[in-house]
């Protein structure tokens, strides 16, 4: 008999968790598309390049997706058992909460799992691809119209590279050359202090060599104690060998932690080796994060399951109302935290684990009331 309740309650709930993944996916798409697709179309993206895009955009919007498609599943479900009286004949015939509902603590921590596999391996690939593809339509279309210089051009580019003790700074960079325009590359000693600035009016990285070389500049050498300049050469094209910064890693720098895949978060977090700076918090946060996130799919089943119980002997609706609250108050906290963290006001493994944890034990406090 328990089987056969197992399955029963799994695969009704399966039915209606398939379709709403599908329509939550399907309004996504549809809000991306209102966003990008008429930029595509002008862009002359063709259709197969279209049709990749979305292919490669769906597999990114699964960690938002499931977890809602879950809890909207898991209120239908349960709610549905309620109407029918079938959790009330359940419990008359001796069976508690866990055993009525473990199907669905089977699919919350197979999801979870699920999650943690695509976060891992498939997520990452697809965010890369679907903005690389994204980005060389724009390009194509801005080389008909721009100088090859303009062209993915970034402005006020920033990076510090706290590892070899450099600051840049660029007035624009093409990310089609690989050549920035007005740098100014400031080198610090242990203690943060400037020693020298290379400033030129144009930098381009040799793919070839790996390295910097800057044309129409100057080298300005200062004193550490006093910061007064001793001494300024001026050049006309000079490399700078141990200048060995990729550009790949400068740009992705200056985008949200949030916008970036798992392999550019380690990337980055690498490339800034110490991760007690400041510039590399944000990123670990973001690491942390995107592990963390698939708990949420058990954090949904604990809290679903004991206020749609609880609708059994009160209005069923306030269990929903309950549910639904307490499933965004969790996304509340976890950005309240990740800011918190990011900033370097608290530790950026607490700031990611926090959350979970405290929610999960709240819920868990519910679900053992509810038995």
């Amino acid at each position: 008999m328990p089987k056969l309740l197992d399955r029963y309650i799994f695969c009704e709930w399966l039915k209606i968790f398939v379709i709403a993944i599908g329509v939550t996916l399907g309004i996504l798409i549809l809000h991306d598309m209102y966003d990008n697709l008429g930029r595509l179309i002008d862009w002359g993206a063709s259709t197969e390049d279209i049709v990749l895009y979305y292919a490669l955009l769906l597999p990114t919007l699964v960690p938002v997706v499931l977890p809602i498609s879950l809890l909207l599943s898991l209120i239908y479900i349960l709610g549905s058992l309620h109407r029918n009286n079938e959790i009330t004949a359940m419990r008359s015939a001796g069976m508690n909460v866990f055993k009525i509902t473990r199907s669905l603590w089977f699919a919350g921590v197979l999801l979870a799992g699920l999650l943690l596999w695509l976060n891992a391996s498939i997520i990452p690939y697809a965010k890369e691809q679907s903005r690389t593809l994204y980005d060389n339509v724009k390009y194509e279309d801005q080389k008909k119209h721009m100088k090859l210089s303009d062209v993915g051009k970034v402005a006020n580019l920033c990076f510090n590279n706290r590892k070899d003790g450099r600051l840049w700074f660029t007035n624009s960079f093409s990310s089609a050359m690989n050549r920035a325009n007005g740098v100014r590359v400031s080198v610090l000693d242990k203690e943060g202090r400037e020693v020298s600035r290379v400033m030129a009016r144009e930098g381009v990285y040799d793919d070839v060599s790996k390295c910097w070389f800057f044309t129409d500049g100057q080298e300005i050498t200062y004193d550490a104690k006093t910061h007064r300049a001793t001494k300024a050469i001026g050049f006309d094209k000079k490399y700078y060998n141990d200048f060995v910064e990729e550009p790949k890693i400068m740009v992705l720098s200056m985008r949200r932690p949030k916008d970036l895949s798992l392999f550019e978060t380690k990337t980055l977090i690498d490339a800034f080796n110490d991760k007690e700076s400041y510039e590399a918090k944000p990123y670990l946060v973001r690491w942390y994060s995107i592990w963390a996130s698939a708990f949420a799919c058990i954090i949904v089943v604990a809290i679903a399951i004991p206020f749609s119980v609880a609708g059994v002997r009160t209005n069923p609706m306030v269990g929903v109302s309950k549910t639904v609250g307490l499933f965004f108050l969790y996304f509340v906290i976890d950005s309240i935290f990740s800011a918190l963290g990011g900033r370097g006001y608290i530790p950026p493994l607490w700031a990611s684990t926090i959350p979970v944890v405290a929610m999960m034990l709240f819920a868990l406090s519910l679900y053992r009331k509810a038995i």
